[in-house]
């Protein structure tokens, strides 16, 4: 039902939930999102997740819910009395008919603008070109003096002169003071930089502050300290504030450390880890001369063990050589002595087998007679089969039964007839005599002879 209907009758009375339905519709119906802004109070966090609280000025206050879902993205944790500014829908709890906000998400009063500006120059400077890692300078491995840009009563500094004296104690260090926060800290902190740059005696500068909020640290956030970060030729780390917070400096710094103590750390290298490197390098540089030595020192011993006096080498060659010509001599003489006596047994055996050629040649010409009769004969033996065989086919031969005057009767279908059970009256078949045939039809058929 619409409560401002105009054909809504004024005598009719409405139900509250009517009432309270209507309302909650006109309000969500005609206020879109609103930014709204004003101070945290009676923060309640349920076991479900949800935020109730409320939100109050000097004159007048509204409750407020953020559900679960939506405030999971909020990395900041709001407390009473806090400032602050609420994307929200205007609407009515319709069970008790308050007026309440259903928040869609939080931000810190005052921090909207800077966060807008901060991603503006972001978005900016990258586009620039200042944030390729092109341009991002190496720091160098052993510093002979370090430049710390800072205010002088900042516990950061402190922090990082402590690091510094606990791994290198010997290492010199320049402090450039320089304001870190409020209206003029930006073009102080430029100009510290380009006073570095000009007096050229640090291998490495330290770009440091403590931790705070975006306020407190917007002075690194401004374009005159980037380009500043950005002209700069000497190597810049930026140590400022913790670990969570960037800053444009931090972007632009050829090298990024979460905190002034870390940066420290990245500028200068440990003297007790040098101390250790160069003691491990020192045992091994010694192995490996000992060993070098001790390989060279084997090597002499083989050339001495080799090195011979000319004319001492010359007596060993002819004495070797004498042995060489004792040792040949030798075994031309076993050898020639050896096949003499294998040429003795040689001729003894043939003296004692010499065959006797002439029994042989009668034995051969016995055997050539033999084998030629013994041929003969099987050829003979042979022929006679044959004849025999020829005899024999001739007879089985049906030609040769057919030159007698027999003839053969064959059926329609080329059997040959037998019996005269295999035709029958009328039947036409076909005879074969010794010279041609004849086809003829059956008129007359018996079992047996007339």
């Amino acid at each position: 039902m619409n409560l401002f209907s105009p054909n809504n009758p004024v005598h009719k009375a409405l139900t509250v939930s009517e009432l309270n339905n209507n309302t909650k519709q006109l309000l969500e119906h005609n206020i879109p999102l609103l930014w709204i802004k004003g101070e945290i109070s009676n923060l309640k966090r349920y076991q479900s997740g949800h935020w109730y609280f409320s939100l109050k000025d000097n004159q007048a206050q509204v409750r407020c819910v953020l559900f679960s879902h939506k405030n999971q993205f909020i990395d900041w944790h709001p407390i009473d009395g806090m400032q602050v500014e609420v994307l929200a829908l205007v609407t009515l709890y319709e069970p008790r008919g308050d007026f309440q906000l259903n928040v869609e998400t939080m931000r810190r009063a005052g921090l909207g603008e800077l966060f807008a500006a901060f991603e503006t120059l972001k978005s900016k400077l990258q586009q620039a070109g200042l944030f390729n890692s092109e341009k991002k300078k190496p720091l160098p491995v052993f510093p002979q003096q370090i430049g710390i840009i800072t205010s002088l009563d900042t516990a950061a500094l402190q922090d990082i002169l402590s690091t510094l004296q606990r791994r290198m104690p010997s290492l010199s260090v320049i402090i450039y003071p320089t304001l870190v926060q409020g209206k003029t800290a930006a073009n102080n902190i430029a100009e510290a930089i380009k006073t570095a740059c000009q007096r050229t005696e640090c291998d490495v500068l330290i770009l440091c502050r403590g931790g705070g909020s975006i306020e407190d640290l917007w002075a690194f956030n401004e374009e005159t300290v980037a380009h500043a970060i950005d002209a700069c030729s000497i190597p810049l780390i930026s140590g400022i504030g913790h670990e969570t917070d960037f800053t444009i400096a931090d972007f632009v710094a050829d090298m990024r450390a979460p905190t002034p103590t870390a940066a420290a750390e990245m500028a200068s290298k440990d003297r007790i880890e040098l101390s250790h490197r160069l003691n491990v390098l020192h045992q091994r540089m010694c192995r490996t001369t000992l060993h070098r030595i001790e390989r060279a020192m084997q090597q002499v011993d083989i050339l001495s063990h080799r090195l011979i006096y000319p004319g001492d080498k010359i007596r060993q060659q002819v004495i070797h050589q004498q042995h060489l010509q004792d040792r040949l001599i030798k075994t031309w003489a076993y050898q020639l002595e050896k096949r003499q006596w294998k040429l003795l047994d040689f001729n003894q055996r043939l003296m004692t087998e010499r065959p006797q050629v002439v029994r042989l040649q009668e034995q051969h010409d016995e055997l050539v007679s033999r084998l030629c009769y013994a041929y003969s004969r099987y050829s003979e033996i042979l022929f006679s089969r044959l004849k025999h065989l020829q005899i024999q086919l001739l007879h089985l031969n049906p030609q040769s039964i057919l030159d007698r005057g027999y003839s053969i009767a064959h059926s329609k279908d080329g059997t040959i007839i037998r019996s005269s059970k295999q035709i029958h009256s009328g039947d036409r078949i076909k005879v074969k005599f010794a010279q041609g045939m004849c086809k003829a039809d059956v008129s007359v058929i018996r079992d047996s002879d007339p």
